[in-house]
């Protein structure tokens, strides 16, 4: 005899039975009481308000380390440990950030040395507002890419044209700049005050500006929780789809063409068009640069990933390359010869700060939510990633202020937006880094090149930076030998990836990740809507059951049905449900009573009729024979929760099974599936032993408990 129960104070539930010797014991009925939870708004605000408002030096001291985490592991910073893999590592991500920083400006429709503003910027404020110790801050292609359609698209409304990049006024005169850089609508007035390049950075700081906001707001409303919608599945067919606009978008450059980029649906498509429309324009000088800084890029970036466990550093492959192009460009007269499009004049020092043009923001803040998410959601998965890899934690609504604010203060300094990028980390985290001291390190050497050696990639040609923006998409595109594997491991994500990547690439990138979210959750609900159900049997000498269909000599008992349902039930699945039962138990109670019925008033006016019944007496007795089982197991260890028309869904199913003589039993529910039932008044007054802590034990009390007579006895 199990321990009694105190009960006290026992509130309305549900008795779970308890048969562990075999035999049902209903003396003394075993109970369950719930904890009570106190939800009183008022108590619970004021619990919350009075924790918000109480200010103490511990509490302070807490508020301001959280905020800025840099003060508190900054002190504790073990030099002699650190520093060597630190140096290291800043060093190394610093020299392939300076060529990369350069060739994704372009990317993003802007001047280069603002891609190397955005790289400083963001390697700074990362280190001081960051958690994770490993993940390199900075430009990322695929935002690159969506700015630069934004950018594009308010330029073109703006009235300039996209053909053509004028040079800015203030690369020449800093004095100059700052007058020229008044901000607001463009009209031929305007023009004159702000050119093309500054106007375009003005559209890059202001979307930059609102997707910063965007992200410190969710992490201010902690709704981090959107980041989940994106599975690595979409994020992946996202990221790829993205890398064919973004390689279509560089082709020009490796051509020698001036085109201007297409926006909107069906982008992609349009600009090869007028590719192939001005391929007799092809400048050969650019085609043949493109094509061996091709010959020398690709096999060194392919030799640097075979043998990353032996070297001890990646080959700075890009910037040898970038300085051996821009010798041969400058002593060959590249520009002047064969009209080569060059880099132009990148100022040394930085621009004064300025605001972003607040009259841009209606226009551009629905743009900027695509943007936050995509570079939040990649941040704080790359954080998590390598916290658990290396043994720490990251705080992600920290990691969410802390991409929002590497966005919003240099969106004042002449940046665009930045996040988190996986190929510099890997090289980060494979080159010794320890700590975000490497991250200033990079800062340090870019400011290095915007004080002293920017100028001299004046006659860098653009067709090296997109070769240099072209090879660093292999990563993407190799995801294509992943599908096979992917395919085996999930159709389901295999379908969700090249639903993303076509719809990312052919339509445009905001439509694809909205598309990719939508039907990622379409296939969310289609396989709760259209879920599995199967018959269980027992495994030999053991309480175990698993499906029929699965396995092999499974052991079933023929007066019993033992049922599982493998979803939540609720109001789109509930006929799934019913059906499924009825079809695998082979007998819908409905019909039997609707037979019942039908046969009791066939009989009724056969008597009124004739004194002879034999004919219906045979018919009612073909009808109300007996079925084969006398109960229903249903197993609920995957009905994570039940809504409204899940609870009458299953009050019909033991009501009407209960009319023709079948007892439904549920097994293995979760706490918040017998607290909706308790609710949901699911048993009737007087119904006891309806729920089983097992499928095993609902068995044994259906065998033990149905008696003799052909019917549950009374005191079950």
């Amino acid at each position: 005899m199990a321990a009694e129960v105190e009960t006290n104070h026992v509130h309305p539930t549900f008795e779970l039975a308890d048969i562990s010797d075999g035999k049902p014991k209903c003396h003394p009925r075993i109970f369950l009481e719930p904890v009570q939870r106190h939800t009183s708004v008022k108590a619970y605000v004021m619990k919350k308000v009075r924790k918000a408002c109480s200010c103490t030096p511990a509490r302070a001291k807490d508020q301001i380390t959280s905020f800025l985490p840099v003060l508190k592991w900054l002190p504790k910073y073990n030099l002699k440990e650190n520093i060597l893999g630190d140096l290291m590592s800043g060093l190394i991500v610093g020299i392939l950030l300076v060529p990369q920083s350069i060739a994704y400006s372009l990317l993003a429709g802007q001047e280069p040395i603002y891609g190397l503003y955005t790289s400083f910027f963001a390697s700074i404020i990362y280190f001081l507002f960051g958690t994770s110790r490993h993940i390199s801050v900075g430009i990322f292609g695929v935002l690159c890419l969506m700015i630069g359609e934004v950018v594009d698209r308010e330029l073109y409304r703006a009235g300039f044209d996209l053909k053509h990049s004028v040079p800015s006024s203030f690369h020449s005169d800093m004095s100059v700049s700052v007058a020229n850089s008044t901000l607001g609508p463009v009209n031929h007035t305007s023009q004159a005050l702000c050119d093309r390049s500054c106007y375009a950075i003005t559209i890059g700081a202001t979307v930059t500006f609102v997707a910063g906001v965007y992200q410190v707001a969710m992490g201010f409303f902690q709704v981090g929780f959107v980041s989940v919608y994106l599975s690595d599945s979409l994020l992946s067919g996202f990221v790829t789809g993205a890398s064919f606009t973004i390689l279509t978008s560089q082709a020009k450059y490796l051509l020698g063409l001036e085109i201007p980029r297409s926006n909107g649906i069906g982008s992609l498509v349009a600009t090869w068009i007028n590719i192939f429309r001005n391929i007799h324009k092809t400048n050969l000088c650019d085609l043949c640069t493109s094509c061996l800084c091709l010959l020398v890029l690709i096999p060194t970036k392919e030799r640097n990933e075979r043998f990353k466990t032996k070297l001890k550093a990646p080959l700075p492959t890009e910037l040898l390359v970038v300085v051996a192009a821009t010798l041969a460009s400058h002593f060959g007269k590249l520009e002047e010869k064969y009209g080569s499009s060059v880099a132009g004049h990148i100022p040394t020092g930085f621009l004064p700060p300025q605001p972003p043009d607040w009259t841009l923001i209606p226009s551009v803040a629905v743009d900027a939510v695509a943007i936050a998410i995509i570079g939040f959601a990649i941040t704080v998965s790359l954080s998590e990633m390598f916290a658990k890899k290396h043994g720490y934690t990251v705080k992600a609504n920290q990691e969410m202020y802390a991409i929002g604010f590497c966005n919003i203060i240099p969106s004042f300094f002449h940046c665009f937006t930045t996040s988190a990028a996986l190929a510099k980390t890997l090289i980060k985290e494979s080159t010794g880094c320890r700590t975000q001291i490497s991250g200033v390190v990079s800062g340090l050497v870019i400011l290095l090149v915007l004080l002293v050696i920017a100028p001299l990639f004046y006659s860098l040609q653009k067709c090296v930076l997109g070769v240099i923006t072209i090879v660093n998409l292999r990563g993407a595109l190799r995801k294509f030998s992943d599908l096979p594997k992917m395919w085996r491991l999930s159709k389901v994500d295999t379908v969700i990836w090249v639903v993303t990547m076509l719809s990312s690439a052919l339509i445009s990138t905001e439509l694809g990740l909205l598309i990719g979210v939508c039907f990622s959750i379409l296939c969310v609900i289609v396989r709760t809507q259209k879920p599995e159900g199967q018959l269980l049997g027992c495994v030999p000498e053991s309480e175990i059951y698993e499906p029929l269909l699965a396995y092999r000599d499974l052991q079933t008992m023929p007066s019993i049905r033992v049922f599982r349902f493998e979803a939540p039930l609720y109001y789109a699945n509930k006929e799934t449900f019913k059906s499924m039962l009825y079809k695998l138990t082979g007998v819908n109670p409905l019909w039997v009573l609707a037979a019942k019925r039908k046969a009791e008033k066939q009989k009724f006016r056969e008597e009124m009729a004739s004194s002879n019944g034999n004919q219906a007496a045979v018919s009612v007795q073909l009808v109300t024979q007996p079925l084969e089982f006398h109960t229903i197991v249903i197993d609920c260890c995957a009905v994570q929760f039940l809504d409204t028309a899940g609870i009458h869904t299953l009050k019909e199913v033991h009501r009407d099974y209960g009319e023709i003589g079948v007892r439904v039993l549920l097994a293995q529910c979760s706490p918040s599936v017998r607290d909706s039932l308790n609710r949901g008044e699911y048993a009737k007054k007087g119904e006891t032993n309806l729920l089983f802590h097992s499928v095993h034990q609902a068995v044994e009390y259906a065998l033990f408990a149905y008696g003799q007579n052909g019917c549950y006895d009374s005191e079950a």
